[in-house]
């Protein structure tokens, strides 16, 4: 899926709700980074300085969770951008998890059995009231027709499950035969990846992190 521009995805650093593996989705739009979450928004703002310099003309878009914006602020004091200036788009959104919003992984497993394909971490059963990954793709897939069409090289800071999506829409991923959509490898929380021209560039990731 060609767009004008790079596009800088970086997935949220760790929340209080991750670091005790409960669900976030988008009920709890606002739970807050951790010290360590905080340490990897620093990570990212740090590397993409590195990769970009300071004062670039950077177009800023972040989910409308509390915790994507907390990340944003970070990166982008480490960039020299303005916060204020940062597009919200509830489009960027993490998959709703509906009913299961709130609860732990364990709690879920054990009323409804295995829900998670701990090989490549997609949730293989979709949440009661939730979305499932053609709802996140067809959301995506709405944003991305609605960008600008002159190049801008573009951050944005949104999640684990649906930056999986956005990725694999970018990278024209052959779509997981599960779910009708393509869905690019996990990475860790703190991870920052630049996609351009179809081809994916590690940035920065954390290897003590989680994949989901």
């Amino acid at each position: 899926m060609a767009i004008s521009g790079r596009l800088f995805i970086a997935r949220h650093g760790e929340t209080v709700f991750n670091a005790c593996r409960r669900m976030q989705g988008q009920f709890h739009t606002h739970t807050p980074l951790t010290r360590a979450g905080f340490a990897q928004a620093d990570a990212m703002g740090e590397a993409l300085a590195r990769w970009l310099g300071t004062g670039q003309a950077l177009e800023l878009w972040s989910s409308t969770a509390g915790r994507a914006l907390q990340t944003m602020a970070v990166i982008a004091e480490h960039i020299g951008a303005d916060w204020h200036m940062a597009n919200r788009d509830d489009r960027l959104q993490e998959i709703d998890v509906g009913e299961w919003s709130g609860r732990t992984y364990a709690e879920i497993q054990k009323e409804n059995g295995a829900f998670l394909d701990m090989e490549s971490g997609v949730f293989t059963t979709i949440a009661p009231g939730g979305e499932s990954y053609g709802d996140v793709a067809t959301r995506l897939r709405s944003w991305l027709d609605d960008l600008s069409p002159f190049p801008a090289d573009r951050l944005v800071v949104m999640h684990g499950m649906s930056s999986r999506v956005l990725r694999g829409l970018l990278l024209e991923l052959e779509p997981d035969p599960r779910f009708g959509v393509p869905i690019a490898p996990g990475l860790p929380q703190g991870s920052l990846v630049m996609i351009g021209g179809g081809v994916e560039k590690v940035i920065r990731t954390d290897t003590t992190g989680d994949t989901e």
